[in-house]
Parts: C-alpha cells; structure tokens; sequence
C-alpha cells in the first residue's frame, strides 16, 4: 500500500500513468467506433455515415493521444520553466490534426453533394484542393494570432520575394483562377460534350486547379490550361439540356411528289424514333423543303436525341431506312446533273 501511494506522489509515475491512461482510452474509443458505432451506420440505408465515420477515426485517435500526452507534460515539474513552449507547441498541432479532420469531412460532404446533383457525376479535384487550402490557411491565421505574430511585417519582408515568384508563377495562378472561374460561372461542367476551336471536341472529364481533360470520342484525352479554356469559343452541346436535334440533309429529284415525299419520310423517320437506342420516343419528327439545288429539291429531316453521341447511329439508321424505303416507292435522289449547250 505504502509502495502504491509513493508511486502515485512520483511525478514522473503519474506522467507515465496519464500518457498510458490516453493510449488506453484512445484505443478503447478506436474499438467501439470500429465495431459498435460502425454497426449502426452499416444498419442504415445511406453509406455517408460508414465514410465519415471511417475518415474521422484515426484522426480523433490521435487528437486524444495528443491530448494526454499534453497533460502528461504539463504534469511534470521539471518542464514548468517550458510550460509557454509546451503550450504553443501542442496548439500547433492541435490546429494541425482539426484542420485534417475539418478538410476530410468537408471535402467528402462537397463531393457527396456535387454528385447527387445533375450533371455533377464527378467532383473536379481543384473544388477540393480550395476546401483544404482554406482551412488551412484559417488554421495558420489562427496559430498565428495565438502566438502573437503580426503579419504585417512577415509579408513586407516577403514582398518582393512574393512578387518574384508570382511573376514567375504567372501562367500558373492564370490558369488556377481560370479553374475558379470555370467552376464558379459553370459555362462546362463535368459530363458536358463540348467543342472548341480547332477541331477539338469530347467530355469534360475533370477540372483540374491548372488544367482541364476532355476525352474525345476516340477515347484519347485532350489537356487544356484553364485560362485557354476560359477564354475559347465553347459550344456546349449538353446546355440547356442533353436532348439535341439531329439534322438530315436530303435531296429529291425535281419530278418528285413532295407531298408524296413528306409522308413517306416523315413515317420512316417516326418509325426510327420510335425504335432506334438513343432516339426520344416522345418526338414527333417532320422535314423543311429549303433549296433549289442543282440537281434535287433539298430539304432537312428533323429527329431528336438524348444526347449529342447518339445521333451518329439515328442518323446511320435513318439514312439506310429512309433509301431502302425510297427505293420502293420510287422516289429519285438524283445524280449531279449538268447541262451543256453547243454554240453554232
């Protein structure tokens, strides 16, 4: 007994005590978040509570560990002549292990909400990147203040370095505002099938904080800087919506019936919307006579698609369809056709 209480009055005991004694706890709330806690998110239907849980775990356990070893030191007598030191020390690191925990919530909620939303499948990479610089340049701002560091004087005497490397970092800070502006004015988003000056054209696969990927249709990946994207022609062929118009151009001899003509296309071209994968089958399509070419009568046959990559195949279908069925009623797509007169 007398050996117990002389162990419990040595300070260097009691330290060891209450570092173990956070060791301990830390783990034993480790166990039940992995096991209990983790059986009751399992039990319900969405799996956010399961990824939260999982991304707060080892960092809480360490937050408690932090903390016991803290007052373990502060325990100690030998360390009272530190006792500022130990204090700024342990804040720092405090902040440090919130903001990783803060930024990992954060972050995986944004994601969460930006794909539940439409046209949001994927989360851009840089909208995270921003989350965790925020919060921890909050947390910076914050350790300095503790530690009564004015900023003032750190950012005069970092002026002109700053203004090398921002000079230096030009196209690099152009191009990650331009991935501001691109996620905040939304002219493309994740998804979107867009075309660009020179010929380049695909799906907006990520925004990145210096560059954009676009995957063409031949599955290769386009990368753009930001600040060239943001100052392109874009046509976004997803906006306002993803149904789109396809347009035939066709042609008829002029001894055609145009009548006759119109009804049999437009009853080819029903039967294509109505059949066709990719084709809206609410729509009623129809045809607009439009020139007098050389040779035909020319005219547009107007189908609609869900999205922009499946006119490709209603249009092959229609165009098969549509001679096949000109064929057996006769109708006459000419040939280019030329008079020549012989001057006497």
């Amino acid at each position: 007994m007398a050996i117990t209480e002389t162990l419990i009055q040595n300070e260097y005991f009691r330290s060891l005590l209450i570092l173990l004694g956070s060791i301990i706890f830390a783990g034993i709330f480790n166990f039940i978040l992995k096991t209990y806690i983790k059986k009751l998110t399992e039990r319900t239907k969405s799996d956010i509570d399961d990824t939260l849980l999982k991304l707060i775990t080892k960092p809480v356990s360490i937050l408690l560990f932090v903390i016991g070893l803290y007052f373990s030191l502060k325990s100690l007598s030998i360390l009272i002549p530190y006792t500022l030191w130990i204090d700024r020390l342990f804040f720092v690191i405090f902040m440090l292990v919130i903001s990783l925990l803060a930024s990992r919530i954060l972050s995986f909620l944004i994601s969460r909400w930006l794909k539940v939303k439409k046209r949001f499948e994927k989360t851009p990479r840089l909208l995270s990147k921003i989350v965790t610089i925020v919060i921890y340049l909050i947390a910076l701002l914050m350790i300095l203040s503790y530690l009564k560091i004015e900023i003032t004087p750190i950012v005069a005497t970092l002026g002109l370095g700053g203004l090398a490397v921002g000079l230096a970092l030009q196209s690099t800070f152009s191009n990650f505002f331009s991935g501001l502006y691109l996620l905040s004015d939304r002219p493309v988003t994740i998804g979107d099938y867009i075309k660009l000056e020179g010929d380049i054209s695909g799906y907006i696969e990520d925004v990145g904080w210096r560059s954009t990927r676009i995957r063409t249709l031949p599955n290769t990946i386009v990368i753009i800087p930001n600040s060239k994207l943001a100052e392109s022609v874009i046509i976004n062929n997803s906006l306002p919506e993803h149904e789109m118009a396809a347009l035939v151009q066709c042609g008829v001899a002029y001894g055609s019936d145009l009548k006759k003509v119109e009804e049999v296309t437009v009853d080819v071209a029903r039967k294509i919307q109505k059949t066709v994968p990719g084709a809206v089958k609410s729509f009623e399509p129809f045809i607009r006579y439009h020139t007098f070419g050389d040779s035909n009568i020319n005219f547009s046959v107007i189908l609609r698609v869900e999205k922009f990559v499946d006119k490709y195949l209603v249009t092959h279908e229609f165009i098969k369809a549509l001679k096949e069925r000109y064929n057996k009623e006769g109708i006459e797509i000419s040939w280019p056709v030329r008079k020549i007169y012989h001057g006497k």
